[in-house]
């Protein structure tokens, strides 16, 4: 053979040998995640206990809601006071946590709001958020929130509407809207059946719509006449020409309000006008003690719901009674704290108390959940039963609307909130029919 050829079929010969070799010794391909997910990673438990856990969120400390968001912050500080300082932080691998809250003033803007929910998530890079103060701030954030993966618990935004856009993430504390002036009409139905005609006066915002819509509804389902239902604009200064169109209608129980300054607006001018009806419910406004600072003997009689209240009995005992475990500070507790995070001797509105509760909720969803994945909390939010010095806490695990708490009707009796409804939450008597502007100008109180 040419010695050419020879060493060619041998150089061929060589590398099909080393070919078929190489073919033998390559592994088998791995299974795609689809046929076959891989284990997950176990780090040790010392690699999943983060150092800290932040909650980062927004509040008005300036703007319309500059009353409801310093009263929001103080609950939340002396959540955290009892949680860090008393609990010694969130329990995770047999680890306590600390828990920071993050937070800027939204100014009540949206526009300010959305950018600043931005920042805690790409910069801040917080674990979880807590929504802004109202129903219209709280959707602006909403679908950010949800985009990126984030729980976002609701502590101030009550319109049902937030809970009926499909998002996957929020999570409520607080009652929804609807269900706000449902207790002034079942008590005036169980007192005087012959109070039939009711008038709706009300700011057209997202929140109010939402409570007056529910109201509605209830109100005619229970056989009331709705006589009037009419809505202001945001930021009122008079609201004359429509309160004396209302007066006209001769209404038996007035409902109506928004947030607080169009409240006590409500109230001032009810007032100046002689408007008298057997009852009057002001949503927001009359929960502040700054409503009765303001309006003084005018006050008297007014109603207000509320998510909580000074005096509601929600207790350890209460707790065990049901079978439900109860968490956090008790109710004299969290007043205390409350006291020292204000630096003065101030009596929290529910604003703080559903602040407060939000942070305690959002606590025991990570401690049952041992993680600080957004997953992972929310799936714990779902199965999480409790009771704090707020009130039940139980979600509706599709929407993450609340189901487990209940509203409180209170009156200002004598300079004071005493709760009126319902009869198993009342530390006191419901003053019915309240006095008239007249009588109230002569200094008569809804005492008896």
């Amino acid at each position: 053979m040419n010695w050419k050829k020879t060493f060619v079929v041998l150089v061929i010969v060589a590398m099909s040998l080393f070919i078929l070799g190489c073919a033998e010794k390559q592994p088998a391909p791995t299974p795609t995640p689809e046929s076959k997910p891989a284990p997950e990673a176990t780090p040790s438990p010392e690699a999943k206990v983060p150092e800290k856990i932040v909650i980062g969120g927004t509040l008005s400390l300036s703007g319309k809601y500059a009353n409801e968001g310093q009263m929001s912050l103080w609950g939340i500080q002396a959540a955290l006071k009892w949680l860090n300082d008393v609990n010694g932080g969130i329990d995770i691998g047999g680890k306590k946590v600390k828990v920071e809250f993050k937070y800027y003033d939204d100014e009540a803007k949206k526009e300010t709001v959305q950018s600043l929910y931005d920042r805690l998530i790409t910069v801040d890079k917080v674990d979880v958020l807590l929504a802004p103060y109202s129903s219209g701030l709280t959707l602006a954030a909403a679908p950010i929130a949800d985009k990126n993966g984030k729980v976002y618990m609701s502590h101030g935004g009550a319109s049902d509407r937030i809970f009926e856009q499909g998002y996957t993430y929020v999570v409520q504390t607080l009652s929804p809207a609807s269900k706000y002036q449902t207790g002034a009409l079942d008590m005036v139905k169980a007192i005087d059946p012959t109070a039939k005609r009711v008038a709706f006066v009300y700011e057209d915002s997202e929140f109010s719509k939402a409570v007056f819509k529910g109201a509605k509804e209830y109100a005619e389902q229970l056989g009331f006449e709705v006589v009037f239902d009419k809505t202001y604009p945001r930021n009122p200064t008079d609201l004359t020409p429509l309160l004396s169109e209302m007066k006209a209608a001769e209404p038996d129980i007035i409902l109506g309000g928004g947030h607080f300054a169009d409240g006590q607006l409500l109230a001032t001018q009810l007032a100046e006008l002689k408007i008298n009806a057997k009852l009057v419910s002001i949503i927001v406004a009359p929960a502040l003690p700054k409503f009765y600072d303001a309006l003084g003997v005018k006050a008297e009689g007014i109603v207000g719901p509320g998510q909580w209240e000074v005096g509601v009995k929600y207790s350890p005992e209460a707790a065990k009674a049901k079978g439900i475990e109860y968490f956090g500070p008790t109710q004299d507790e969290f007043m205390q704290y409350f006291k020292e995070v204000a630096g003065e001797d101030k009596t929290p509105s529910y604003h703080a108390a559903e602040a407060g509760a939000a942070i305690l909720a959002i606590a025991k969803a990570i401690e049952n959940a041992q993680s600080t994945d957004s997953d992972a909390i929310r799936n714990a939010f779902n199965n999480l039963h409790m009771i704090t010095f707020f009130g039940e806490f139980k979600i509706d695990p599709t929407t993450g609307k609340q189901l487990g708490h209940e509203m409180v009707l209170f009156q200002w009796q004598g300079g004071k909130k005493v709760i009126i409804w319902p009869p198993e939450a009342a530390t006191g008597e419901p003053y019915y029919p309240i006095p008239t502007w007249e009588e109230k100008e002569q200094g008569k109180m809804a005492t008896k």
